[in-house]
């Protein structure tokens, strides 16, 4: 990947925006469970970091993907996973089927002002009992006249205490279960929406997440992206983006991991040296970092194919199957390193601990992607 002055500025941009605006308050928001998002994305988006590849008439700045993604590997500086989440799920979740297939009128009422950070969204797909598997979910939109009442619930949903809107994906009619379903954007002051308490998660503390309860849930049809039924092939289309920004909010979080873990071996003493002395853990640490730099390089090699108009999927699923594998092994093998203080709650390394535990189910399970995988690899029909 090439990059250009732009891609610097922007990367210099954010990094300032993480060291200034986020990182000295992260142990806050960690111990509140809960990240001030309103506050946070009207910032952003004063800067116009959250419609970096959005169209240019809904306040984006119309920029390809590229862009998108020197914003998540900056934010994978900020030193937790609960806050990038948030934030991606804005950018690249919630937003980008909207941005893509939504009405004029829609993209002026919900995308603009998503943008602008004047209103935070939520990605509405996964069920109690449909997480990875999104063709089973049951939350139902039924025509009404001119609207649809939506029945169901959602589950695990990130920024839902928060949320101004929902992107919602609901069953729409009685066809098979990969053209029955449609995307429809649901204001969270609906009459009929109701909320769990925040969740009790062991990581990704400061992401406020929720059960969200659908009753009797009446919108217009014309908050419904694209056409009816294309719902699936939509959101489908949503975890390229998706699933390349997951996989990008890892490495420099991971590499972080990695040098902290250096420099506290350097200081610990046992046996007569320090623990990195010992050519194990040389060894172990330098492995770490070479495959921190194989997955950045799997990722942006994806990425340049995708900006070129290329189908990524078994590229982008690669990529969310090896970040999540080394968002588990690299905390993990680091905190083995610091013996005791590892096993703290406020150190760094035992919270990326805690978080990089997510990036294996989140998104699509490990075992999703190699499903996936093995098909488009020609091993399996299923």
């Amino acid at each position: 990947m090439l990059f250009t002055d732009q891609h610097n500025e922007l990367r210099r941009t954010v990094a300032r925006f993480v060291a200034e605006e986020v990182n000295p308050y992260v142990d806050e928001w960690e111990e509140a469970g809960i990240f001030p998002a309103h506050e946070l994305f009207k910032k952003m988006g004063d800067l116009g970091l959250l419609g970096i590849s959005k169209p240019e008439e809904f306040g984006g700045l119309g920029l390809d993907y590229s862009y998108e993604m020197v914003l998540a590997e900056e934010l994978g500086g900020i030193n937790c996973g609960g806050v990038p989440m948030g934030i991606s799920v804005q950018t690249n979740m919630a937003t980008p089927a909207l941005a893509r297939f939504g009405s004029d009128e829609l993209r002026h009422e919900f995308l603009a002002p998503a943008i602008a950070g004047d209103m935070v969204c939520s990605i509405a797909v996964s069920e109690p009992h449909a997480g990875s598997d999104v063709a089973a979910i049951k939350t139902n939109a039924v025509r009404d006249g001119d609207d649809y009442v939506i029945n169901g619930t959602k589950m695990w949903i990130t920024n839902s205490t928060q949320a101004d809107f929902l992107c919602l994906l609901a069953n729409t009619g009685d066809a098979q279960e990969h053209v029955n379903k449609s995307l429809i954007i649901v204001p969270t002051n609906t009459p009929g929406i109701s909320f769990s308490e925040k969740l009790n998660k062991p990581g990704m503390r400061s992401s406020d997440t929720a059960q969200i309860f659908f009753d009797d849930v009446r919108v217009p049809q014309r908050y419904r992206i694209g056409r009816e039924g294309d719902g699936f092939r939509m959101q489908m289309m949503q975890f390229q983006e998706e699933r390349l920004c997951a996989a990008m909010l890892g490495p420099k979080g991971m590499s972080d991991t990695i040098q902290r873990t250096i420099e506290y071996t350097k200081d610990r003493q046992i046996f007569g040296g320090s623990v990195l002395d010992n050519q194990v853990v040389q060894y172990r640490l330098a492995e770490l970092q070479t495959e921190v730099e194989a997955l950045r390089a799997l990722i942006w090699h994806a990425t340049e194919q995708y900006i070129n108009g290329i189908d990524v999927t078994k590229l982008a699923t690669m990529a969310k199957l090896k970040a999540g594998r080394l968002g588990r092994e690299v905390p993990d093998a680091c905190l083995q390193y610091w013996g005791g203080m590892g096993f703290m709650w406020d150190n760094l390394v035992a919270r990326s601990y805690r978080d990089g535990r997510l990036s294996s189910i989140g998104g699509g399970s490990d075992e999703t992607m190699l499903r996936i995988l093995t098909k488009l690899m020609g091993m399996s029909n299923g």
